[in-house]
């Protein structure tokens, strides 16, 4: 069901979803998300039996259990830890100063937890820690066999929902740490692709007896270390697994727990960057909140929360900013035909005309505060003859927009006031051709600011063909 969701998904290139989810959102979800894989990890680390899907939970659990330590465990996953730490951080300049090349140092360091691997397996074999450290133990071998659903109308009607939500929370998971990824590498990701992928995957998964495929955080950052770049990676890596459950698994049955905790701690905290919640914290308070509460929510309560915390986060702010657009009052640059916003420069306006520039398109969510700003302006202003607007920014304007428009425009009507448009783009103007506004509107539609500015109010803004005469006569005269 899942499988068959995101390829239906995909099909019908709803991938753009992914794009509701702002930056800041995604980067707080993915270093919330390594934090909690890291601190779930502890208890491997420490030989424990904890659980939690908070981290609350899990870091009072640890607390609890804290006592029941086992030594010998701890001392295997912190030297291992120890150690990959060494190979990530002080393991390549060394070799570089033995002489070794750029490339093989870095291939080194990127196979140097094989070596941690190896060598805790025959640690654990000749030291005879078999039985006083938790191991991985016995791993069936060969491959699953195919396992064909029953398609049963009760059974679907009661996973449909669920079946919805993990396809939903699978495929934001794996655009995140996609898009993470993706950035480091200066490469990007095509969200219709990703949903085509995860859907034949999970139907696969389905076929075989598995469960819900994603683009999991601590498997996707381990192979990115090792060295993935291509597509091809991941076959091979499906073939390298193939072969080892064929043959491979019983030289695994000695591996501890501990090291594989503690290859995960390390893969997973290169995720954990709070120089985004710096930069946001200056540059934007809304996405700094919106990135501190996803953080906040996938920590205490868990990853699906921190995932739902996110995507509503980016959808409120967006409506929120959407819905107080900024609008100016704008007047002539002396010298030029260009109009800025009053309180920034020093400009020429017409006592009589009002000129506005509305810097966002118009829709469901700000056609309100529009009509308002407008009404709140005229407010104690006798002298206003004409209101111009200027859509040099505006996109689109939906049914509320234009039921505004009208609204406006028989506002003004009874004033005594003429409203005007100005600069409005060609699939904005098409569209309001298949109504009547154009038509009603009590002043005119024009292709430039100045020009409306010249035809409303000619002592102040005098008249293109004036302005070139009067140029041309002062070239005159000083040639003269």
């Amino acid at each position: 069901l899942s499988g068959m969701i995101l390829l239906l998904l995909g099909f019908l290139k709803l991938g753009f979803l992914a794009h509701f989810l702002s930056q800041p959102v995604i980067s707080g979800f993915i270093t919330a998300s390594g934090v909690l894989i890291a601190v779930s990890q502890l208890d491997h680390i420490l030989g424990l039996d904890v659980t939690g899907r908070s981290l609350p939970a899990l870091l009072r659990a640890l607390w609890v259990a804290l006592p029941q330590t086992e030594i010998i465990t701890l001392a295997i996953g912190g030297t291992s830890l120890a150690a990959l730490i060494g190979i990530r951080f002080g393991l390549k300049p060394l070799l570089r100063k033995l002489g070794l090349s750029e490339k093989m140092a870095s291939n080194l360091v990127k196979t140097g937890p094989l070596f941690v691997i190896f060598l805790s397996i025959a640690a654990v074999v000749n030291l005879g820690l078999n039985g006083r450290i938790e191991i991985t133990g016995e791993i069936p071998s060969g491959l699953p066999s195919l396992v064909f659903p029953v398609f049963d109308a009760d059974l679907i009607q009661i996973l449909f929902v669920p079946a919805l939500l993990i396809s939903i929370i699978g495929f934001v998971e794996s655009v995140s740490v996609g898009q993470t990824l993706a950035t480091k590498v200066d490469k990007s990701i095509q969200p219709d692709r990703e949903l085509i992928g995860l859907g034949a995957a999970n139907i696969a998964s389905g076929l075989s007896g598995g469960y819900p495929v994603t683009g999991g955080f601590a498997r996707s950052v381990v192979n990115f270390d090792a060295g993935a770049a291509t597509p091809a990676a991941g076959g091979l890596t499906a073939i390298g697994i193939a072969l080892a459950t064929l043959f491979f698994t019983p030289y695994l049955y000695f591996l501890p727990k501990a090291v594989l905790a503690a290859t995960i701690i390390i893969a997973v905290l290169s995720l954990v960057d709070l120089t985004p919640l710096k930069s946001s914290w200056v540059y934007s308070r809304s996405d700094f909140t919106a990135s501190l509460g996803t953080i906040g929510m996938t920590l205490l309560v868990g990853v699906e929360v921190g995932v739902a915390t996110g995507v509503f986060a980016s959808l409120a702010l967006y409506l929120y900013k959407a819905s107080q657009p900024h609008i100016a009052e704008i007047g002539q640059v002396p010298g030029t035909q260009h109009f800025r916003n009053v309180n920034r420069h020093d400009v020429i306006t017409s006592p009589r005309v009002l000129s506005l520039r509305v810097d966002e398109n118009m829709f469901f969510a700000n056609a309100q505060f529009i009509e308002n700003f407008i009404t709140a302006r005229l407010e104690g202003d006798d002298e206003i003859q004409h209101v111009m607007m200027n859509f040099a920014s505006v996109s689109l304007i939906d049914s509320s927009g234009l039921e505004v428009l009208h609204g406006v425009n028989q506002m003004l009507l009874s004033r005594g006031i003429h409203l005007s448009f100005t600069e409005m783009k060609g699939p904005v103007e098409d569209r309001l051709k298949r109504d009547t506004i154009l038509n009603k509107l009590s002043g005119q539609v024009y292709l430039h600011h100045y020009e409306a500015m010249s035809a409303l109010d000619p002592s102040v803004f005098p008249p293109l063909r004036q302005i070139e005469m009067e140029v041309q006569e002062a070239a005159d005269g000083s040639h003269i």
